[in-house]
């Protein structure tokens, strides 16, 4: 079957079904959807996450659309994530949050904070740097400051 890789149409690759699902070396599979199935080891030359700017005073984390957002608050915050994994697939996205002004940020009661208490929002101007993790279907997500006051 002839497939596209990097912009090339036509490559001819050994393993390819009809179906687009490539077959490689070991139990491993990528699938039409681009999904990698199996139990090999993969090993990825280059890695690059999806980034995804927020905006409004609600906004919605959504999980499948990318792994790292960004938002300059415009007033009082109340964030929502959805779409995470299956219970049993990790997943985290980073958050770089900018205060617009002097704002309270309130987080889905889902996230477990250090201390269970969320840290205080960046002070107006100040840009703070939150990671989020997940393995439960975001039953609960682990949340921390990785940085606080960047810029």
């Amino acid at each position: 079957m002839a497939v596209t890789i990097n912009g090339t149409t036509g490559v001819t690759t050994p393993g390819v079904s009809s179906s687009g699902a490539i077959a490689t070396t070991g139990s491993a599979a990528i699938t039409s959807a681009g999904n990698i199935t199996g139990s090999a080891e993969l090993i990825a030359v280059s890695y690059n996450e999806t980034y995804v700017a927020l905006s409004g005073t609600t906004p919605t984390v959504n999980c499948e659309a990318g792994n790292f957002f960004s938002l300059s608050t415009t007033g009082n915050t109340t964030f929502t994530f959805s779409n995470p994994p299956a219970s049993g697939t990790a997943f985290g996205f980073t958050l770089q949050l900018t205060a617009g002004g002097t704002h309270t940020i309130t987080y889905p009661a889902s996230v477990d904070f250090a201390g269970a208490t969320a840290p205080d929002a960046p002070a107006s101007g100040e840009t703070d740097i939150l990671v989020f993790t997940t393995r439960d279907g975001g039953t609960t997500w682990y949340g921390a400051l990785a940085i606080d006051a960047a810029g």
